[in-house]
């Protein structure tokens, strides 16, 4: 196996003249071409071209390699000997482009979702802890890094414009926004799991309620491959009168009992007996999944970066930067472009923007 073939190098010439009179320099600019005319604005003469900014990218946030580890496999790969200053630079660059005009783009979008999905999760940033935020659909995603009070959910800016149904987990950091909520099923079976498991003969309730959600599920897949638009009002009292009979168990068998794993049932029926209506929203409203795991497989790459990364950014910015990226191409990748593809636009015309909240519309 031979060396990888060495990077094309091209020189564009372009005439300068320097005035006598007030010592101003003019140089001319190239015509017709996108990337002449990225290599031909201000700075050093040796430019690096979208080609190469788009495979720096590539690697350190869409398949997660720190930037030295990502400097060396150009090199071998690609033939490309760049500093690991330039790779780092690059997803600066593209975070620079994409908050200009992809973010503001998405927020409106987003905003007129009828379903959003809402997630956060930890990065370990300059020494601290900061949390990234993700707002997303099936085919949309947005993030952003700030911290964990109500008002950093907001700086997002779309959720507190969304009127939608909003699927979330239990963070009470949600509960200030004007949207329809939705309690996230794949949470509520792990709390009830946690219970059940600790006394399986004495806390029979939390293995009904599980049964019931996923009763509900099934039933609401059903009627949605059916083309239904909502459940029999028989099978919604149904699973109400289940509902209702967990709860009423759990509450007989913990009321008169003492010790954390009681206090931890009786802190769950309260849960579910307060938010009856926000749990089984998607057993009344059909266009309401399940689950939010599109918000956690959105948001999941931040922690494998993480990791990958030695356990934390070097810098916050590093990290907002990192997030904006991944909103582009995780954008990118659920509306079928190509990720590599959609950079190099990136670099040169600038970023490709979802026309609407589906790419079927």
């Amino acid at each position: 196996m031979g060396p990888a073939p060495p990077p094309r190098v091209t020189e564009y010439q372009l005439i300068s003249k320097l005035c006598p009179c007030c010592g101003a320099r003019s140089t001319g600019a190239p015509g017709g071409d996108a990337v002449a005319a990225a290599a031909a604005g201000p700075g050093s003469p040796v430019r690096v071209g979208p080609a190469t900014l788009a495979r720096c990218v590539l690697l350190t946030c869409a398949h997660f390699l720190p930037v030295g580890r990502a400097t060396a496999l150009l090199e071998t790969l690609a033939g490309l000997r760049v500093s690991v200053g330039l790779v780092a630079r690059a997803r600066r660059r593209a975070a620079a482009r994409l908050e200009a005009t992809f973010v503001p783009h998405l927020q409106r979008l987003l905003a007129t979702a009828p379903v959003l999905h809402a997630d956060e999760t930890t990065g370990r940033a300059a020494a601290a802890l900061a949390y990234v935020h993700v707002a997303c659909t099936e085919y949309l995603t947005l993030m952003h890094v700030g911290g964990r009070a109500a008002t950093d959910i907001d700086a997002g800016g779309v959720l507190p414009a969304f009127t939608g149904v909003l699927v979330r987990d239990g963070y009470a950091g949600y509960a200030h926004l004007p949207a329809v909520h939705a309690w996230c099923g794949a949470h509520l079976l792990r709390d009830l799991r946690s219970v059940a498991e600790a006394d399986p003969d004495g806390q029979l309730w939390a293995t009904a309620m599980a049964d019931t959600l996923i009763d509900a599920h099934h039933a609401a897949t059903q009627a949605r491959d059916r083309g239904a638009d909502h459940l029999d009002e028989a099978v919604l009292r149904r699973l109400r009168s289940l509902y209702h009979g967990a709860l009423a168990r759990g509450h007989t068998d913990n009321q008169h009992t003492r010790g954390p794993l009681a206090t931890q049932a009786r802190t769950l029926i309260g849960r579910f007996r307060r938010y009856e209506d926000m749990i089984l929203r998607f057993a009344t409203d059909l266009t309401v999944p399940f689950t939010n795991n599109t918000a956690e497989r959105a948001v999941r790459p931040v922690k494998i970066q993480q990791r990958t990364s030695g356990g934390c950014w070097r810098t916050l910015q590093g990290l907002t930067d990192f997030a904006t990226v991944r909103s582009y191409l995780d954008t990118a990748t659920k509306c079928g472009i190509d990720a590599l593809h959609a950079l190099e636009q990136l670099f040169t015309t600038g970023p490709w923007l979802p026309p609407a909240l589906t790419p079927a519309e």
